[in-house]
């Protein structure tokens, strides 16, 4: 791994470095004066981080999405670690490690992939098992599905990050169906298919962003397209099968002003939109406990607001060992 990471940037505060990193977004600012300035955010498979280049004069070319060399000195403002940068440069191929860049899952893929197929070779229903199939075995879903991250910025926004969150999905809702008496088969078919439009909603490579497609349609609507032409391929798919697959897809967002066209309407809908929902919200707060120790706090430690769930998280193992630590 390259040195310095972001993640350990809190041993070099009010140090100067000189490091390579992926450059996430670039914005150029206006200052009072009328001069402009860098406003720039800086990643590696570690983490983010923000980063200011005040003189821009020091600067060669380079845009969002290229890994850059600079030199800078690393602060904190309003709590939060940040780059000075005085010098930067795009990177020159045979400098860096493309993989030193990009968040990736710390499960093994091919694992993962096996759990995938294990989970759809267990079905009863064969013409549930058939769709699924159908995308598994399509070489360029099966790549895209092997490398895309779940989101741009938010719970499991690595490579990989889509088949992690799918797969622990699969694992919670076999259980929930079991629990329940439900359709187990048509939950985990929505579990593997709730988010294929992202697929194509989204791009990865040093940064991840929208495509123009994802931008204008979505990936709820891209995903029931993806998931139409593959029934319509399946000879003699059920009909009935063929809505309660689609409204799983359309309504897993669970309310009409977090983007889903319908509010789910049968048991394995409803289930589907929050488990979903708890399995993005847990690994949010996974994240932001690595987060906390990545900028100098402690494990045991509040975090900032996080504002995708709208308040500062607390890490109970920690705090209870502590506190253990502390009676000792």
């Amino acid at each position: 791994m390259k040195e310095p990471s972001i993640a350990d940037l809190g041993r070099f505060e009010n140090q100067a470095i000189t490091g390579f990193f992926a450059v996430g977004a670039k914005q150029v600012r206006s200052k009072k004066d009328g001069s402009v300035y860098f406003a720039l955010t800086l990643a590696d498979r570690t983490g983010q981080v923000d980063a200011r280049m005040w003189e821009t004069a020091e600067a060669g070319e380079f845009a969002a999405g290229d890994i850059i060399k600079l030199r800078g000195q690393v602060c904190r403002y309003q709590e939060k670690l940040q780059i000075i940068v005085e010098r930067i440069r795009r990177a020159e191929a045979g400098e860096f490690d493309l993989g030193d860049f990009v968040p990736k899952t710390e499960r093994n893929v091919d694992e993962l992939w096996a759990e995938l197929n294990a989970y759809v070779e267990s079905f009863t229903d064969p013409n549930l098992k058939a769709l699924l199939r159908s995308f598994l075995d399509d070489g360029e879903v099966a790549v895209a599905l092997r490398e895309a991250p779940a989101a741009k910025s938010l719970h499991h926004a690595w490579i990989g990050g889509l088949l992690e969150h799918v797969v622990s999905l699969l694992g919670i809702c076999d259980l929930a169906a079991k629990h329940y008496g439900v359709h187990r088969d048509l939950l985990l078919t929505g579990a593997v298919l709730h988010d294929i439009g992202k697929l194509q909603e989204l791009r990865w490579g040093t940064s991840f962003d929208y495509t123009v497609e994802g931008q204008l349609l979505g990936h709820i609507t891209i995903g029931v397209r993806m998931i139409e032409q593959k029934m319509a391929a399946i000879e003699d798919f059920p009909p009935a099968l063929r809505v309660l697959v689609s409204h799983m897809v359309l309504s897993h967002h669970g309310k009409y002003e977090f983007g889903s066209p319908k509010l789910p309407m049968i048991p394995e809908a409803v289930l589907l939109h929050y488990l979903d929902d708890m399995d993005a919200k847990l690994q949010t707060m996974r994240s932001e406990f690595a987060r906390n120790l990545a900028v100098g706090r402690g494990a045991d430690e509040m975090t900032e607001w996080v504002r995708s769930m709208e308040r500062p998280l607390l890490n109970t193992t920690a705090f209870l060992e502590k506190g253990r630590k502390r009676d000792d």
